[in-house]
């Protein structure tokens, strides 16, 4: 299964994306996390139906002080990417 996030507030300049590339991993996710121009994070995650609610209620429930996301939005398919691993796109 394939989530793709988009993830809004304080996310930027605070962490996030490194926090959620342990996150994926330490889960087996595999995908990609990248800023976007806009202030958003955008995060293309590829795992069980199972690991990516997991991931998807770490980043409700809060990972580290620093980060504060307002709004997630969140749509998850059946497709499959094939991704190897999950890194930080620049």
């Amino acid at each position: 299964m394939i989530a793709h996030i988009i993830a809004i507030g304080k996310v930027q300049g605070v962490g996030f994306r490194f926090t959620i590339q342990q996150k994926a991993i330490s889960l087996g996710i595999t995908g990609w996390v990248k800023n976007l121009a806009d202030g958003t994070v955008e995060i293309v995650a590829e795992g069980t139906k199972d690991e990516l609610n997991i991931l998807i209620n770490s980043m409700k429930k809060g990972l580290n002080p620093f980060i504060k996301i307002d709004d997630l939005r969140v749509e998850i398919t059946d497709d499959s990417k094939g991704f190897k691993k999950f890194k930080v796109l620049y």
